[in-house]
């Protein structure tokens, strides 16, 4: 892996930035986690949510406050780190909205850093916020140095940066697969309430269609089985299901099964879908194409089932199978 160092500046260093840069060297750090949304019947915080107070604890010694829009979360069960529990009513999730929540509490209480996990959530409200508030964020942090210097990957996970912010607020989007989640415990987290000055009139959330499923959530699942190109069709995705069931695992797909159509995007694994960290990760008929590989590589147990010796996936797999994937995957399901 190749590491360098690159300081992120501001295009132009205004007066604005400069009195940014004096008060911050006057303020105790402090950091505001962006809690993923969770169903209205979750009492508690996502896993992406807990990875992230992980990495916000490397960053120092200073408070952890929660930024929280689910008004079921049970606060006397967190994270011992939290200290603060900022109750948003947020109409919905949506960037515009949760940008003006973000900016205004960080009008009231200055903080040093703000987090949000690295998914599809964080890394669409991340972006708006840190404009609103003046800063250049770092995306995607596989690591924590200190209060100013992080690592993350970058050429598809080829190569790592070190890269040191010289942000008064340092806005950052963490992978979730890098940090362990944090244990939940007696919580005496104080609680406050926020509400947004005026609704945003540039979105409107109009409804959500989202799968319903008894499978482990992709992101989060201890097992993960996907198929490739070499499904043929997604009729044949079925055997993965029933793989995946005896494994209590999620199902995952490549891109180029996904744009194939035999499955639907919320199941695609890589660069541009879910990264993904289980203990056992089983590819089949995938080819390992580069854009895939950056979004399982860190999984604890790699296992590919291909009928092409040659394929790249063998290059990263702890364990191969050169094998029709029609005569395996029903094979290994019976034998479970």
């Amino acid at each position: 892996m190749l590491s360098n160092l690159t300081r992120c500046r501001p295009s132009h260093f205004s007066a604005k930035k400069a009195d940014q840069l004096f008060s911050s060297a006057s303020r105790s750090a402090s950091t505001l986690i962006i809690a993923e949304p969770t169903p209205a019947s979750s009492t508690t915080l996502a896993p992406a949510t807990l990875s992230s107070i992980t990495a916000a604890q490397k960053l120092h010694s200073g408070t952890i406050t929660l930024l929280n829009t689910n008004p079921s979360l049970d606060t006397s069960n967190l994270p011992p780190s939290v200290s603060c529990v900022i109750n948003a009513k947020a109409k919905d999730s949506l960037a515009e909205t949760m940008s003006l929540l973000i900016k205004k509490a960080q009008d009231t209480k200055s903080f040093t850093h703000i987090l949000a996990p690295g998914t599809k959530f964080g890394s669409n409200i991340l972006p708006r916020a840190a404009a609103m508030i003046d800063s250049s964020p770092v995306s995607d942090v596989i690591d924590v140095l200190g209060e100013d210097t992080f690592v993350r990957p970058i050429y598809a996970g080829n190569a790592l940066a070190k890269v040191q912010s010289t942000e008064s607020v340092k806005v950052l989007s963490v992978r979730s697969t890098a940090f362990d989640k944090a244990e939940l415990g007696a919580s005496s987290a104080t609680v406050e309430e926020l509400e947004m000055d005026e609704e945003q009139t540039l979105t409107e959330f109009v409804s959500a269609n989202e799968s319903q499923s008894d499978r482990p959530e992709l992101s989060s699942a201890s097992v993960v089985v996907s198929g490739g190109r070499g499904m043929k069709d997604g009729d044949n995705f079925e055997m993965l299901f029933g793989l995946a069931d005896k494994l209590n695992g999620a199902v995952g797909a490549s891109r180029a099964a996904v744009d194939a159509g035999f499955v639907p995007n919320d199941m695609q694994v890589g660069q541009t879908g879910k990264v993904v960290a289980p203990d056992l990760y089983i590819a089949v008929g995938i080819s390992g194409a580069i854009q895939h590989l950056s979004g399982m590589k860190d999984s604890k147990t790699i296992v590919a089932i291909n009928n092409d010796a040659e394929a790249p996936i063998f290059q990263v797999a702890d364990y191969g199978l050169t094998q029709d994937l029609f005569k395996a995957v029903p094979e290994l399901a019976e034998k479970l």
